[in-house]
């Protein structure tokens, strides 16, 4: 007696996409904005919006879009990036379309350049543009790990893009900070799209060189420090951080670009001792610079005491101003449309609109922008752990670093917690630049979150495996 059995080898258990839970995020992501341009329009005018409708509509359509492709190219990728990128930018527009109702803002225009522009319809043009960006990044880039090729050639492409607005005849002064372009009437900040580029780099260098930087040798007050030639890249990072700084007037940019070196840093070698190097660095170069740099200067005496030269420095205004919006908010705020942050001035849509969030929505909206920033660095640094390569780990943490530094020297200097640094709101703030670039890092961290939770792929049977015979005797 003979008895045939079979055997099928089975495949790895699929993990679910997650897809389905991103679309209904996305519902609630474009209705909430939707609900808080409804509750401007009543505040302010009595009516609904006009507009409203159609809003929600090309806001929503966006999303569909950047739903679609993340469905088709990006199976599984995280659920939670692009809902909350989604309505961080809706809120944004909200807040900006706001801004554009105040009489005073309109007046000042006026009188400055003989007409007023809303700065919303342009701001939702943008946003097209960077939604449309943002499925090309995920159609391209099939995998991160091809950005490893280009190490030192996104070196020289950062430094170009940092050495643009200096350059005669393109780039523009503007408030003392020579951080942007002019190309076609249209004004670029390159060093937006830099944090990305040299981001690339740093996570190329540091994958290869991370062993040679985590040996220390010797010990100083609990400390391992490096060696003296291993000193070189934090050095010369720090030196061109400090040109940003001197060159450009940027503040912010310097610090984001050697802040965000030193996480990296941190992450690959796991050594505190660069960390506290880096935190010296900065401090002191910074107070050489801040001696120097009028620009730098101003805006650190508005810091320490801003009311001391309230009426002779416009810096010094602003901050005032911005103090004084975060507390007359309270706890609840003043309401969507019944603060008075226009008094800051132009700068009230870009560098202090977060200063309309603290007056109008209060200490509870605050943090709720913050949870929602919080929630997608938390995510970038998920994305991090998940990933199955050291080039995507170290990428994944330098690009949610950025974001999380920008976060704080943004929301810290319109606080008052440290000097102002003049960088945007990352999706609040009005700018064709930040958004475009914002929505290039989302892009980047869905892949790199779709490559790691992607299953490998099932080895194919051996043919041993497909029927096992066994003859047993009778």
């Amino acid at each position: 007696m003979s008895v045939v059995t079979n055997t099928t080898t089975i495949g790895a258990i699929e993990l679910p996409s997650r897809r389905n839970t991103e679309l209904l995020l996305l519902g609630f992501a474009v209705l909430i904005p939707m609900f808080a341009y409804a509750n401007v329009g009543l505040a302010i005018n009595g009516t609904l919006p006009p507009g409203m409708v159609l809003y929600g509509l090309g806001l929503g359509a966006l999303a569909g879009i950047a739903h679609l492709v993340v469905r088709r190219y990006a199976k599984y990728a995280d659920p939670l990036l692009l809902p909350l990128a989604t309505l961080l930018n809706g809120l944004g527009l909200v807040l900006i379309w706001r801004l554009d109702q105040s009489e005073r803002l309109q007046n000042l225009a006026k009188r400055s350049f003989g007409a007023f522009s809303p700065s919303a319809p342009r701001q939702m043009m943008y946003t097209a543009l960077a939604i449309a960006l943002f499925a090309a990044v995920l159609l391209i880039l099939k995998d991160h790990r091809v950005l490893q090729r280009f190490t030192y050639i996104s070196m020289a492409g950062a430094l170009v893009l940092l050495i643009l607005p200096v350059v005669p005849g393109l780039g523009a002064d503007v408030f003392g900070a020579k951080i942007w372009i002019s190309v076609g009437g249209f004004s670029i900040q390159p060093g937006e799209f830099a944090k990305i580029v040299i981001a690339i780099f740093f996570a190329g260098y540091l994958m290869v060189k991370r062993d040679a930087l985590a040996l220390a040798s010797r010990r100083f007050m609990g400390l391992y420090l490096p060696r003296g030639r291993d000193l070189g890249p934090i050095l010369m990072i720090w030196a061109m951080s400090l040109l940003v700084l001197v060159f450009e007037n940027d503040l912010g940019t310097s610090l984001l670009f050697f802040g965000m070196f030193v996480i990296m840093l941190y992450v690959a070698t796991e050594r505190t001792s660069w960390i506290v190097i880096g935190l010296l660095m900065s401090v002191g170069g910074a107070v050489v610079v801040a001696t120097f740099a009028s620009h730098v200067k101003v805006r650190v005496t508005a810091w320490l005491d801003p009311f001391a030269c309230y009426t002779t420095s416009g810096a010094c205004e602003q901050v005032g101003q911005s103090i004084m919006s975060f507390g007359s908010g309270g706890v609840l705020g003043a309401g969507w449309g019944q603060g008075n942050s226009d008094l800051i001035g132009f700068a009230a849509n870009s560098d202090f609109i977060f200063s309309t969030v603290g007056e109008e929505l209060g200490l509870a909206g605050v943090m709720a922008f913050l949870l929602l920033y919080g929630l997608i660095i938390e995510r970038g640094v998920r994305t991090a752990l998940a990933a199955r390569d050291p080039f995507g780990k170290l990428f994944a943490i330098g690009l949610s670093g950025a974001f999380a530094l920008q976060i704080f020297v943004v929301a810290g200097g319109v606080m008052g917690l440290i000097p102002l640094t003049g960088m945007t709101m990352p999706f609040l703030a009005s700018g064709g630049s930040s958004v475009l670039a914002n929505w290039i890092l989302i892009a980047i961290l869905i892949r790199i979150s779709d490559t790691a939770r992607r299953p490998a792929p099932a080895p194919a049977p051996s043919p041993d495996s497909e029927m096992t015979q066994v003859v047993r005797p009778s």
